[in-house]
């Protein structure tokens, strides 16, 4: 079930070179963290999937233990590529990762070369394919040596089970260091991947380094799980994240002055004729020098609003200025 005629996919969607390197991702990816686990519809999952492909995204972006319950998402998200999205394979990229606790035992958490190595042929047969097109460290491990964790990642390079190597929520240090050693084993780092925001932008001191080694950078919860949103300016909504079990976004994180800031941003917005999440979305990208956000959805028609920023993707010096001072107050 593809929903619209191929010829017409990619004109709605800008891609950007990642990094020094000769592949081009979307503005605009999806991820799969939530909603697409066993414990989701499997057709609403289907639906985000295939319309987001045929909306221009090609870039879907998940990991070994997203779901629930971990391994889930990846399932999924194999039975829709093998039964739907086959033929096009090589228009689409596909990332995962592996970091996190995932299994029992000493071997299913950290960055040993044995975890990482296990863990992307059981990602790879959860989601029927012969390779990644981008396997990540997940995060650093400070109880392995960076050595081994960069050696095993060249390792699955050289295998041909990736074809290129990403780290999430590394320090601007430590990602410096890792990209030397990956390059003086013959594999570079393509990407790294890291929480922006409007409302998180600690990871700015990132750039230098991402500009420095020639890596491409793509940020998740570019919209802070929903709050950057109209969802919350009146407050908490019954069926919204925040009120429900997530151990990600609760109740004490919005705050009123955390309301307060979405309301005036959300007066900016309007004055573009964008609302909130396509400006915010345009902030990230082009505050953070990204080269692409990751999307999540609950249903397509969350992603077809966020595409929405690509019709303004550019902010004035004035408006620029006007939101960080909101956002310092």
């Amino acid at each position: 079930m593809i929903y619209s005629a191929k010829e017409n996919r990619y004109q709605t969607m800008e891609y950007r070179r990642c990094g020094k390197s000769g592949l081009m991702l979307p503005v605009m990816s999806l991820g799969l963290w939530h909603n697409f686990g066993g414990e989701s519809s499997f057709e609403n999952a289907r639906e985000i999937i295939l319309g987001s492909f045929d909306l221009g995204i090609t870039h879907f972006d998940l990991a070994n233990n997203y779901g629930p319950p971990a391994g889930s998402a990846e399932e999924t998200f194999g039975r829709i590529l093998s039964k739907d999205l086959k033929a096009y394979r090589d228009e689409i990229l596909v990332t995962t990762k592996a970091g996190y606790g995932m299994w029992e035992g000493p071997y299913g958490d950290g960055g040993s070369r044995k975890y990482l190595v296990s863990s992307l042929d059981q990602s790879l047969k959860r989601m029927k394919l012969d390779y990644v097109d981008i396997f990540y460290h997940h995060r650093p491990d400070p109880e392995t040596p960076l050595e081994e964790t960069m050696e095993a990642l060249a390792l699955l390079v050289q295998q041909g089970k990736a074809l290129y190597i990403g780290l999430s929520n590394y320090s601007n240090e430590l990602l410096k260091e890792a990209s030397v050693i990956l390059k003086d084993l013959g594999v570079r780092c393509l990407i790294h991947q890291h929480n922006y925001s409007m409302l998180n932008q600690q990871n700015a001191s990132l750039k230098p380094v991402l500009k420095e080694e020639g890596i491409g950078s793509i940020a998740f919860c570019p919209l802070a799980q929903g709050l950057l949103t109209n969802k919350y300016i009146h407050g908490i909504p019954k069926d919204s994240r925040a009120a429900g079990k997530s151990i990600f976004l609760g109740p004490e994180a919005i705050t009123e002055n955390v309301i307060q800031k979405i309301v005036k941003l959300n007066e900016i917005a309007e004055t573009r004729n964008q609302n909130l999440a396509q400006m915010a979305l345009t902030w990230a990208l082009q505050t953070g020098e990204l080269t692409s956000v990751i999307l999540g959805a609950s249903k397509l028609s969350q992603i077809q609003d966020n595409l929405g920023a690509l019709k303004r993707l550019t902010l004035s010096e004035k408006e620029l200025q006007t939101i960080d001072t909101i956002l310092l107050s």
